[in-house]
This record gives C-alpha cells, structure tokens and sequence, in this order.
C-alpha cells in the first residue's frame, strides 16, 4: 500500500505524536520532525543516515515567527526575509535557548526558513511546533522532488509522504550565513546569487567545508546519484573516454544528436529555471537505467546556472 497521502490531518496527528512525514516544499521534499521532540530529531539522523555534526534546518509558518527561534536579527537578514519568505533562502542565525543542540550540530546557530508550498504552509499553521526538515533522502543521494522518489527511499520506515505534487524549484534552498552583521552564502541554491546581491549588495561564497560545517549542503560529495557521473565542458569529447560503455547524457539546451546514448535535456527552450526544475528528477531517471556511466553538460556560471553547476560537481566521482 502505497504511503503518499494528501491527507494533512493525518500528517499533523502522526508529526504531534512524534513520527516523521515526508512534506513538500518549493524546492525538494523534506524529512519533517517536531523540533523540540528528541524521538522525532534522532529518527531523522537515523532514517537518513545522515551524520550529527551536520546541522538541520527549522520550518516555520511566517517572517514573524522568526523572533520565536533566534535571539538577533541583523539588519540584512531583516531586508533579505522580508524580500524571500516565503520562498528558497535559508538564514542562518543566533538561536535561542529553547532550540535544542541536536538540531544545530551543537552550535549557537540556527538554519531557518519559511517554505513557498502551500501544503506544507498550511501544515505549519496548524502545528504547535516548528518542523526540522532536511531533504527526504538517504544521506548524500539524489534529493527528492517527486512523493515517488521519497516512497522509493522510506517506504519500509515512515508512514506517510504529505502529497504536494512536484517541486517547482526542484533544487535545495539557498542558505546565508552572517558574519560580523555581513551575510555570507554557505551554501548555493534556488535563489540565484544576483536576486541576493539586489537586496543587499555584494556578497561573499563560502561554500564547501568538510569539518564542521556552519550548513546543510557544505559537503565536497552530495546529491549523488549511484551511476558514475562526470561534470564537463565538451560532452562529446567526454564521450570518446568511454568505449563500449552504456551511457547516460544530462545537457542543458542542446541535443548532442547521438542515438547510442540516453540523452535527457533539462530545457529544450533553454530555461534555467525549468532545468533547475528538472535537474534531480531527470538524475533519479538516469539512475534507473542500469548505465556504467552518466555525462552532465556545464552550465554557463551564472544565475541558476551557478547553482546547477554546485550540484552537479557534488555528485560527481571527480
């Protein structure tokens, strides 16, 4: 019996009696606990195997519930929430002593977010809690965008996917952190780079760290699909390494014309956002394939693009 529901009465029973439901946003789907409930946050670490130094982010339903989980907001967090929320920015802030260490990797910080789904919107209105929610997947594979894909993952572990259909931004959530009042981005995401700087003026990239991370998403490998997957600029030339090999090609815009491999592209109209969009669900496809190798065309360095680009290296071997 399949466990995707669009059933929000029986999510907020199941998440008050501290289980875990699988809940969509605008940008992947998450793996959503009762923040103040240990049984609820250790099932998440447990569920994805995911490790505890790396932090979780916290759901809320509003801009104004923020003051209820941070003891400081700085003046550009201030301008960025109130230009992104509900939306794909993350911030992460001083916490306050009601926020518990498991969720924030023992730090004196906290991610947060207002999600942009109107599911999961109505959802946390009708909790007494705020939601942890890192993606509904197994530590490091490909984030899920679709109920199926977090099915396929969990459906021996938890009870119910909260059906939202598919995920309009289809990559995570851009994360900001703040440093002496000035907002650093941790990780890259659904909020390109040049829609930040608009609010708030250039901003500097912090984007990987192995140890320790202040963010979800800080990982060198992540986001990776089971296939070896190469990152590159010539897909054709890419192609000429492999011989004999059943092969996979991921591209932007441009069919590389080629009927000897499974070529998916991710926007035919050349559209970041519809590929953006398209970029995890098409790695999830490829991935059922049965193939010895996947090619993923570079995207141009800018806007989404840039984003693309992160996810893709991080899923790659290289």
């Amino acid at each position: 019996m399949s466990i995707i529901s669009k059933d929000i009465q029986k999510a907020v029973q199941l998440l008050t009696n501290e289980q875990l439901v699988a809940i969509p946003t605008e940008t992947v789907y998450g793996l959503a606990g009762n923040i103040f409930s240990e049984k609820a946050i250790n099932s998440i670490f447990s569920t994805k195997k995911r490790p505890f130094f790396n932090p979780l982010i916290v759901h809320i339903p509003s801009v104004e519930f923020l003051e209820n989980v941070v003891t400081h907001i700085p003046k550009k967090a201030k301008l960025l929430a109130d230009a992104f929320w509900p939306g794909s920015m993350t911030l992460v802030l001083k916490k306050n002593r009601k926020i518990p260490d498991l969720i924030t990797a023992g730090k004196d910080t906290v991610a947060v977010r207002v999600p942009n789904h109107p599911v999961t919107l109505s959802l946390l209105r009708q909790l007494a809690f705020p939601l942890a929610a890192p993606s509904a997947n197994p530590f490091g594979s490909i984030s899920p965008t679709k109920p199926s894909h977090v099915e396929n993952y969990f459906k021996n572990d938890i009870q119910m996917v909260l059906d939202g259909g598919s995920c309009k931004n289809g990559i995570e959530s851009t994360i900001i952190g703040f440093e002496n009042e000035e907002p650093i981005i941790y990780r890259l995401g659904a909020l390109p780079l040049e829609d930040i700087e608009a609010v708030v003026g250039k901003i500097a990239i912090k984007n990987k760290k192995e140890q320790n991370p202040e963010a979800p998403g800080m990982l060198a490998r992540h986001y990776a699909p089971k296939t070896k997957t190469f990152l590159v600029n010539d897909v054709l030339s890419e192609l000429k390494k492999h011989p004999n090999k059943k092969i996979g090609v991921l591209v932007f815009k441009d069919s590389i014309n080629n009927d000897s491999v499974t070529e998916i592209i991710l926007s035919e109209k050349g559209v970041m956002q519809e590929a953006a969009s398209n970029l995890y669900n098409s790695l999830h496809l490829l991935d059922t394939y049965h193939l010895d190798v996947i090619i993923a065309e570079r995207f141009p360095e800018n806007g989404l693009g840039t984003s693309i680009n992160d996810r893709l290296q991080r899923a790659t071997f290289a």
